[in-house]
């Protein structure tokens, strides 16, 4: 079981692209990018050549940080003149379809896209880039980051090795308080398609999409403006009989308002050969504080395994978003996380909101018709 264990530490890492050198433009200079993205391709050794936002001061300071040797004053700038191969965008989601479009139709050498999660605030939208990108011969891949947290990693490994049997029920357990972005107001949605899509594309990227849905979403209490998906409960149906099920719990008790905190994020695996669980990091930083897994098989004589590692989720995990898509790029392959496959998260976004507001159970594949 050593050996195994060992194995399963290892697979918490990426696999990186023979050629690190792809040119990546960067658009947007907020926290992601600064204090994520770029610091993570860094570490990886991919090459940031140039980056733009809408904030030519932002742009300077993040380029000035990270050494990135090309700034331009505008988006369109860089679309129009700069030299690279992949786009990496990290901006509201309202304003990402636009610059993808542009983007395909402006740049020269453009081979790659990383865009941010949501992809699209629709699923019609998000169909769009993804044929627009396949028309052009453009890889679209969508950022979605959690896939790369190394427990997360780490139990899709366990996962397929089997020696979890049948998986009866997957759960996660959310209590953690967002910063809400000021560009959160007035989308059709908040924790469905800012924080859920996180714990929906996980346990897609797990057992795959599910049949059904049923959702509960109320409001949360500390968010002023108006919106109606704050807490958001759900149930995913399996035909194989596997249930797995979601607490993203943004308001966790009145913490900021004076009260004791309880803050975590937990997830939980049980098959009909073994358990596993976990915990997230996220919530503690900027303290590095790595997520945890430990599982316990019927064949073990029942005793858990914890395997350690100290890479974290922000920023680490943004290593392995790029390098699939670069991957991808490198061997004209279809991205882990392609464009296509993300339309199967979007729909399952959808397909909460329209179950909570109609108290009905939704199968997936009636929104997401053709592709």
């Amino acid at each position: 079981m050593d050996d195994f264990v060992n194995y399963l530490v290892d697979s918490r890492l990426p696999i990186l692209p023979l050629k690190k050198d792809f040119k990546i433009g960067c658009i947007g200079a907020g926290f992601i990018m600064k204090d994520c993205q770029i610091p993570a391709y860094k570490s990886a050794g991919f090459n940031v050549a140039c980056i733009a936002s809408r904030s030519v001061d932002k742009t300077r300071e993040v380029a000035s940080v990270h050494n990135i040797p090309n700034v331009f004053n505008s988006i369109d700038e860089m679309l129009e003149k700069g030299d690279f191969e992949i786009l990496d965008i990290a901006v509201p989601p309202e304003a990402q379809p636009e610059i993808i479009m542009k983007a395909l139709e402006r740049s020269k050498k453009l081979r790659g896209i990383l865009a941010q999660k949501p992809l699209a605030m629709d699923l019609d939208t998000a169909k769009k880039l993804v044929n627009a990108s396949r028309q052009k011969s453009v890889t679209l891949s969508v950022n979605q980051n959690m896939r790369f947290d190394q427990s997360i990693r780490v139990a899709k490994t366990l996962l397929n090795s089997g020696k979890l049997g049948d998986i009866v029920l997957a759960t996660i357990e959310m209590r953690a308080i967002p910063h809400w972005m000021p560009w959160a107001q007035g989308l059709k949605s908040l924790s469905t398609f800012i924080m859920s899509i996180h714990h929906l594309d996980t346990f897609r990227y797990w057992f795959g999409t599910p049949d059904r849905v049923f959702a509960s979403t109320t409001k949360d209490p500390r968010t002023k403006f108006s919106h109606s998906d704050g807490i958001n409960l759900y149930i995913l149906e399996y035909e194989s009989g596997t249930r797995a099920s979601s607490w993203d719990d943004v308001w966790t008790g009145p913490a900021k308002e004076g009260a004791g905190d309880d803050i975590y994020i937990r997830w939980r695996i049980e098959g009909t050969l073994g358990l596993a669980k976990g915990t997230i990091g996220w919530p503690k930083y900027p303290e590095k504080s790595p997520s945890t897994l430990e599982f316990t098989t019927i064949d073990d004589n029942g005793k858990w395994h914890s395997p350690k590692w100290a890479e974290v989720w922000f920023p680490d995990a943004f290593i392995g978003t790029m390098a699939q898509l670069l991957r991808a790029v490198e061997s004209g392959t279809e991205p882990e996380i392609s464009g296509t496959d993300n339309l199967q998260t979007i729909s399952l976004c959808e397909a909460v909101m329209i179950s909570a507001s109609t108290h009905q159970a939704i199968n997936p594949s009636t929104i997401i018709g053709s592709i």
